[in-house]
């Protein structure tokens, strides 16, 4: 009976050894679509990391196109998807809302048109292109995300309409030194996100952001020392417009084009000026003129733009100070 017991505890720790990954720890994953690396798709390498990390762990990503429509789920945290180089290193599909199939006959809708969903804490995007390069059919997101404390360093985000979904309440997002472009409501959604350095490119006549802001958070989206700039047939911009009743927006320092309509902003709705909370502070450029903004925009006092710092607006669900 001894013998027996010997041989299935033997046997019970060998498959344990079996079963341990070798990808349980936090050395670098390479991806490569020309096969030089451990991975030739991104989700690939995403998929053998272990749930809840406690560690860093990079996924190093080579140049080239990545035609994928990639999750990173809840259960993954700590994970940095680095790209070789941000220009070359290019994530790509074509979703768009109007796609029908069997199970959607009326269309698949905005939040199942993602390029890369990230529903995890703690995920960090450095030197990557995410784009949705679908036909301007309908909404495309290239970028939806619903995890707390990510980070977006040098990246940039192609697409039409909707082209950022920041999709969950009081989670928090830092976008620095990144390059966004899209048509309608190309940034929206009810996080709260602070855009650093970042350069906004508007593609056609209409709003750039489209913010969601819950009535308790503080904060929605901040756009710090950031440049607005538009295409050639681009004639009359506006800065945002309430998706829902009490969004919250604020452009400060930021250099705003002449293509910046005189009114600033559009209040969606009739009754979403009563809430609407859309702030600037020390901006510059040919649209930055606030003589003939709607009353309901209004400018912050350099005492009240001291104390939005990025420490203070992402403070509100747990201190988070992102290392960059």
């Amino acid at each position: 009976m001894r013998k027996i017991l010997l041989t299935l505890l033997t046997l019970l720790l060998a498959v344990s050894t079996q079963a341990a990954s070798k990808y349980d720890n936090p050395d670098t994953l390479v991806v490569a679509r020309d096969g030089t690396g451990e991975f030739r798709t991104i989700q690939e390498a995403i998929e053998v990391c272990r749930a809840f990390m406690d560690y860093h762990k990079v996924i190093y990503i080579k140049k080239g196109t990545y035609k994928e429509k990639i999750v990173i789920p809840q259960w993954l945290q700590n994970i940095e998807l680095l790209g070789e180089d941000r220009d070359q290193t290019v994530i790509t599909f074509d979703d768009h809302a109007n796609i029908k199939t069997p199970q959607y006959q009326q269309g698949i809708g905005t939040f199942r048109t993602y390029t890369l969903k990230i529903e995890a804490n703690d995920i960090t995007l450095k030197n990557l292109t995410v784009e949705n390069n679908a036909a301007r059919l309908g909404q495309a997101v290239a970028l939806h995300t619903e995890g707390d404390r990510l980070l977006f360093v040098n990246c940039r985000f192609l697409g039409h309409q909707d082209t950022i979904y920041t999709g969950m309440p009081r989670t928090r997002m830092l976008f620095k030194d990144c390059y966004i472009c899209g048509t309608t409501d190309f940034i929206f959604g009810p996080s709260t996100a602070w855009f650093e350095g970042c350069a906004i490119h508007c593609l056609s006549n209409s709003y750039i952001t489209a913010a969601s802001t819950p009535k308790d958070a503080d904060y929605g989206y901040v756009f710090n020392n950031c440049k607005i700039t538009v295409a050639d047939n681009v004639e009359k911009e506006y800065l945002g417009r309430p998706w829902r009743d009490y969004g919250y927006t604020l452009f400060m320092n930021c250099e705003l084009p002449a293509q910046i309509c005189p009114e600033g902003w559009h209040r969606w709705e009739p009754q979403r000026e009563k809430t609407a909370r859309y702030l600037e502070y020390n901006n510059r450029g040919a649209g930055a003129d606030r003589s003939h903004r709607v009353a309901w925009s209004r400018e912050l006092t350099k005492k009240e733009a001291q104390k939005i710092t990025m420490k203070e607006v992402f403070r509100g669900y747990g201190d988070w100070e992102p290392a960059y």
